[in-house]
């Protein structure tokens, strides 16, 4: 089982223990919000979707940025479902943005930076088919400009192996639960935030930087 799985695990077993019972407020499950008339949304996934939520929540024009399980076939799935990798989901997120501030490619090139996208069903220590690289499009175009992104990115040789992200049509989300939301930024002082979750998002800052909300930036 991977490190993500394990500290997961045992957040949820000491929160059962110090309860006397099983925590039932682990399977409240977020709300997808609905979007603004001036907002659009997309969908990735890219191993573990805490760090995926903070990177790409910190783009400016992003308004929000919702965890879920995308890109399987088990309904409303829970968290320790999909980590058992038989549901076909991913970890993934979804992306609240106004296209006047940040286009559909610009999202799509900070995604790529916001993970490794090189590594198959792996981030890191996590392994999984639940880890695994997707972009999700809702129209045809937008399947052509992830692709176009992926082959420009591909181009500048930024990772030494090619890009194996799969393009894929968006079906569903569902939103995970509550716990999950925010976790980076709630959780500052874990020790997988610290060590995993972390080094991903200062990856997204210093190739993104230009993008970034000013409260991110550097100076």
């Amino acid at each position: 089982m991977n490190i993500h799985k394990l500290w997961m695990l045992g957040l949820i077993l000491l929160s059962a223990c110090v309860k006397g019972q099983s925590s039932n407020q682990d399977q409240v499950y977020a709300t997808l919000p609905v979007a603004k008339p001036n907002e659009q949304v997309a969908t990735f996934a890219g191993g573990c979707f805490w760090s995926l939520s903070e990177g790409l929540s910190e783009l400016k024009g992003v308004d929000q940025v919702i965890a879920g399980y995308s890109g399987g076939n088990t309904k409303r799935p829970s968290y320790a479902q999909v980590c058992a990798d038989n549901t076909g989901h991913a970890e993934s997120v979804e992306v609240y943005y106004d296209p006047k501030v940040v286009s559909y490619a610009d999202l799509v090139e900070s995604f790529l930076y916001a993970h490794d996208p090189t590594t198959l069903n792996r981030q890191g220590p996590d392994q999984g088919k639940d880890y695994r690289s997707v972009a999700f499009y809702r129209t045809p175009e937008e399947q052509k400009i992830i692709k176009e992104v992926i082959a420009k990115v591909n181009a500048t040789h930024h990772y030494a192996r090619p890009i194996v992200t799969l393009v894929v049509p968006f079906k569903v989300i569902y939103p995970a639960e509550k716990y999950h939301q925010n976790y980076y930024r709630l959780h500052p002082d874990e020790p997988y935030i610290e060590n995993v979750s972390l080094p991903k998002v200062m990856k997204l800052r210093e190739n993104r930087a230009a993008y970034l909300k000013p409260e991110f930036k550097r100076g």
